[in-house]
């Protein structure tokens, strides 16, 4: 899953970063809110994290137009402003979650895991079958087919296998796996 974090602090984003990739993501950094804003247009993010105060574009105005540019795009506003005057300003911005510095790193990822999980469950409403190569898997019917021949398979095996097709080319921790 790649994350753009758009974060001024070198070290609040290097600590980002290290802590992302240690979970399995693909962080990219941007320091202010108009290279922020440039990335987010240009390339394709399953989630993003900003800070509020950024040089050049505020994290309000920057969630504002990617919320209008991209209205599915899960955005988290992670700042150390933490009144709630300041909260109910980045969810009127767009931001589905707010997260108040200094955070834990588990909190963080666990929001972030919850926020692509109910993006992952709504886009597989629309979706009815996986493909992989010769591998096809109706998510309405459970049917599996490789080569045209049906798989049978159980109930744990079957979502094991959804999940994998979901997330093709990309080595799944045991820790992914599990959850």
């Amino acid at each position: 899953m790649r994350i753009l974090i758009i974060e001024d602090d070198l070290r609040v984003a290097e600590l980002l970063q290290r802590g992302l990739e240690e979970h399995g993501f693909i962080p990219t950094l941007a320091y202010d809110g108009v290279s922020g804003k440039k990335l987010a247009l240009q390339n394709d993010y399953d989630l993003i994290i900003t800070d509020i105060i950024l040089p050049k574009m505020d994290g309000i105005d920057l969630c504002k137009f990617i919320r209008q540019s991209k209205p599915n795009m899960p955005i988290i506003m992670l700042t150390a402003l933490g009144t709630t005057d300041d909260k109910v300003d980045g969810f009127d911005a767009g931001a589905d979650d707010y997260l108040v510095k200094p955070f834990e790193m588990r909190e963080l990822v666990a929001r972030i895991r919850a926020l692509l999980n109910r993006r992952t469950n709504s886009n597989n409403n629309s979706i009815t079958i996986l493909n992989y190569a010769d591998l096809e898997m109706n998510l309405h019917t459970k049917m599996v087919k490789r080569n045209d021949l049906d798989i049978s398979l159980t109930p744990k095996e079957f979502k094991l296998l959804e999940y994998m097709l979901q997330n093709p080319e990309r080595v799944l921790s045991r820790t992914e796996i599990a959850e």
